[in-house]
């Protein structure tokens, strides 16, 4: 109370405007600090799911699947298409990238239309697609999504009015087990995969543990045949060719065998498919090559001449004339055979400058197997050989067959008048010798005089002649 007895009120005259600015701030700040957040999680999903996906397609790529396939290992049945475009590169070389994106674009399109909802859909890398699909052992559903994936894919489809047409390939593997490891499930399809492109391509195949088997003995001699070219283990054993009157020594065909460490010599059947593959055939044939020269030097004149089989990829070589100008012995001795299937009519580029440039340095040419293949006259007339080699499954009916004698005697008879040399090749027989003598065939080559023989047996049975016997 006051001096005069009235009450006496303390109050406080309080300013909010300074509550309210706080107020809004804190508001402003809470609403920026989650725009920022959802700002952030949709950089993160965004990052996320480029990180898991392929630009191009959309779908998701090979991380994605490895990631995949580790959460359905173990878990029950599993089936895995592995697709591989078929003609992709040929439309990327002649049509552009453009057109290549623009059908890698249609093969997903393609590749999601015929998935099922449970199933997942994948680019791994360039043409190459796989489908994840749950499996209770329906393989007919496997062979009709297969067969539709390459029915639609084989379709053309217009880019810029230019119908292009790519074709695939498809490796199927399943495993119906509750355990089944994913990881080797796709290791499994690449290998049918595999199997469906080197049958013909536009087809699927299964996985088969026989096809496994297979894969693992071709991983294994393309291995030895690597570490047999590096210690040098190819080597050239010889077939003897005569002259069909007299039966004197005429020369030597080269042929590579391979000192198997193991296994001992193996003829070409063993390898040679697999090197092509490998491309170290002309690596095989330089070695071989080289060795026989070797031989040759050391027999001297009891050998008159000797040849060898030249591969296509070896013949279009632009420095093979470089090399063989550094051949040890002289041109006229060496001969080089062709096969007929060289596309004799067709040869051109490095092909017949290096065909050419042999005939112009003075070694022999000669089309080997004819009468197997298709070349014309006008393609023996466009490489000119200096000798014919008849084909041993021409030569071989001869005794029996008088259509196939008259046959041989006018094959003869055109290389004679084309100013060329003719060998038979399969001379099996005395009869065989007589027949072809009275032809007047020029060489004869086969196991009734000669069989292929080391170079340490050639020099006995060149120094015994044991051919006359």
């Amino acid at each position: 109370m006051d001096g005069n007895g009235r009450q006496k009120i303390i109050g406080a005259n309080w300013d909010v405007t300074d509550d309210i600015s706080v107020r809004d701030e804190l508001e402003r700040a809470k609403v920026l600090a989650e725009t920022r957040n959802t700002e952030l999680e949709t950089i993160r999903t965004r990052l996320e799911f480029n990180a898991l996906h392929d630009d191009l397609t959309g779908l998701p790529n090979r991380r994605y699947l490895d990631e995949t396939l580790a959460r359905r290992s173990g878990t029950a049945g599993l089936a895995i298409l592995h697709i591989d475009l078929d003609r992709f590169k040929q439309i990327n070389d002649t049509l552009g990238h453009r057109a290549g994106d623009f059908m890698l674009g249609h093969t997903s399109a393609v590749l999601r239309s015929t998935a099922g909802p449970a199933d997942f859909v994948a680019r791994i890398g360039g043409d190459e697609f796989v489908i994840v699909s749950p499996f209770e052992g329906n393989l007919c559903r496997l062979q009709a999504m297969a067969t539709r994936i390459i029915d639609q894919l084989r379709a053309p489809v217009h880019v810029d009015k230019t119908p292009c047409r790519v074709g695939a390939s498809v490796g199927i593997a399943f495993d119906a087990r509750s355990d089944c490891d994913a990881t080797q499930l796709l290791q499994n399809a690449d290998m049918a995969l595999y199997r469906a492109k080197s049958n013909g391509k536009n087809r699927y195949e299964f996985f088969t543990i026989e096809l496994q088997d297979q894969i693992v003995v071709k991983k294994r001699v393309s291995d030895e045949i690597l570490a047999s070219l590096e210690r040098g283990e190819f080597i050239p054993y010889f077939q003897p060719q005569f002259d069909a009157q007299s039966l004197d020594l005429a020369g030597l065909e080269t042929l590579a065998r391979w000192a198997h460490p193991l296994e001992g010599i193996l003829p070409p059947a063993a390898f040679l498919a697999i090197a092509e593959e490998l491309d170290v055939v002309s690596a095989i044939d330089a070695m071989v090559m080289e060795k026989a020269l070797d031989h040759m030097k050391a027999l001297g004149a009891s050998a008159p001449k000797i040849s060898f089989n030249i591969s296509v990829r070896r013949l279009s070589d632009p420095e093979l004339m470089t090399k063989l100008d550094r051949l040890p012995i002289p041109p006229e001795k060496i001969s080089f055979e062709l096969l007929e299937t060289i596309f004799l009519d067709e040869s051109e580029g490095d092909l017949a400058a290096n065909i050419e440039a042999l005939r112009s340095r003075g070694f022999g040419l000669e089309i080997d197997d004819f009468g197997s293949g298709h070349a014309s006259v006008i393609g023996l007339l466009k490489v000119k050989p200096h000798t014919l080699k008849v084909d041993r499954a021409l030569i071989k009916p001869i005794v029996e067959n008088r259509e196939q004698r008259q046959l041989v005697e006018a094959i003869i008879g055109i290389g004679h008048s084309l100013g060329m040399k003719v060998t038979a090749e399969g001379v099996e027989t005395s009869a065989h010798i007589d027949l072809l003598r009275d032809m007047n065939c020029d060489l004869l080559q086969g196991f009734a005089l000669a069989k292929p023989m080391s170079y340490t047996d050639l020099r006995g049975f060149i120094a015994r002649e044991d051919w006359r016997r």
